[in-house]
């Protein structure tokens, strides 16, 4: 699983120097040896699951590219609009894996940030409340279901 999302950060990033792909692949070794060390691997990954994440990463990729486009429209707009909020969007029903990756998907995406997640809840800091709006519209948080083995 860890090969994942290493290969989407390093698609995102656009950084291939050496030196930084070396520090990347030790750094993403020593955490997956981390984590099974310490007993917090229990969640495997499912074929299901694995064979679904690509096209959710390649939709990500393209909410990434479209949100970074508004946010640095806005940023650079001379009468710059923003009013950032605090708000729950709902995220019940998912599974504990489930849950990290629309967490950080919200993250990943530029304007909003998670800030704790909950049982049925992510907190998320939006530098507009629109973004707020269109998570709990349900798009991401769909797509994530979808994602999941389970029917």
């Amino acid at each position: 699983m860890a090969p994942v999302p290493a290969l989407f950060w390093l698609a995102l990033s656009g950084h291939y120097d050496p030196l930084l792909l070396t520090l990347g692949a030790v750094s993403v070794v020593v955490v997956c040896w981390l984590i099974r060390r310490s007993g917090l691997a229990h969640h495997g990954l499912t074929l299901p699951f694995a064979l679904r994440l690509p096209r959710y990463c390649l939709w990500l990729s393209g909410q990434v590219f479209i949100t970074a486009c508004v946010v640095v429209r806005k940023v650079w707009s001379p009468r710059m609009d923003l009013r950032p909020v605090v708000e729950p969007t709902p995220a019940a029903d998912l599974s504990e894996r489930s849950l990290v990756v629309y967490a950080n998907s919200i993250t990943l995406t530029p304007g909003t940030l998670s800030l704790a997640v909950h049982d049925d809840s992510i907190e998320v800091h939006s530098l507009k409340a629109a973004d707020i709006d269109a998570l709990d519209e349900g798009a991401m948080l769909s797509r994530v279901r979808r994602t999941e083995a389970r029917r």
